[in-house]
């Protein structure tokens, strides 16, 4: 992956799950990184050492997802720390808690779509000057089968959410082909993480596991490599627009 190499790479929400094994990949393969996190100030620098420990470099920024403020200030100091950004990977997001629709108030609202969906736009919002400015870039969006098949129990403000991450890397990557920046998005299906420990009860995640032709969860390292494959121009030069589910057979489009 010789494409990768030396490639500037913001990974957002880095610190753990998905993002952490994302980032620990990126890393592996001679990228510059940049490893966003809010709350998880020790993951984070646990895994800046363990990049910079396998030869890559690597800074940790903090920031709150909700603030679009602090999600362009995270852009901003890796184009600053590099002199550019190639991939921005769009992996900030949780389901908060799971609320019944009768008990959803503005602040919840709020709260869910900032995180999962403002957060992306803005953060893509203060990429894309310096990826025109370069004449490329890749945008990458995490969406979720939530997305297409609306949510499990106290979770559809969060699928909704995803819905706009995947309508907002269709739409994108229509606005910016003419400038040499890519936009696609990974649907990752039921990925044993910190997400689930958190939001899913034991019962809850066998009942998934039922829907899921493979007939397991999957892991976050499972879907890295759907991360590098639309990074890498030699593997997917010619792939914008498109959602590429991670998912065990659970969701097939």
């Amino acid at each position: 992956m010789e494409d990768i190499r030396d490639k500037v790479v913001l990974v957002t929400g880095a610190s753990t799950g998905i993002g952490a094994a994302v980032a620990r990949e990126f890393g592996r393969l001679g990228a510059k990184l940049g490893i966003h996190y809010h709350s998880s100030k020790d993951a984070a620098e646990a895994l800046v050492s363990e990049i910079a420990a396998a030869g890559a470099q690597a800074f940790a920024f903090r920031a709150d997802a909700r603030d679009s403020t602090q999600m362009r200030a995270a852009v901003a100091a890796t184009i600053e720390r590099y002199g550019r950004i190639d991939v921005l990977v769009n992996n900030a997001g949780a389901l908060v808690r799971r609320v019944p629709v009768e008990e959803t108030d503005d602040a919840f609202f709020d709260e869910v779509v900032h995180l999962n969906a403002r957060s992306a736009w803005m953060a893509s919002a203060a990429a894309v000057p310096q990826m025109r400015k370069q004449g490329s870039g890749c945008i990458i969006f995490v969406s979720s089968v939530a997305a297409r098949h609306g949510g499990g129990p106290g979770a559809v403000l969060y699928a909704a959410s995803k819905g706009f991450v995947s309508t907002a890397a269709r739409g994108l990557a229509k606005e910016l082909a003419k400038d040499g920046i890519r936009v696609n998005a990974v649907a990752p299906g039921v990925i044993t993480t910190p997400f689930h420990d958190k939001f899913s009860t034991a019962q809850q995640l066998e009942g998934f596991k039922a829907t899921i032709p493979m007939g397991r969860l999957g892991g976050a390292d499972e879907c890295v490599g759907a991360f590098v494959f639309l990074a890498s121009e030699r593997l997917s030069g010619y792939v914008t627009g498109q959602i590429l589910e991670v998912n065990g057979g659970q969701y097939m489009p």
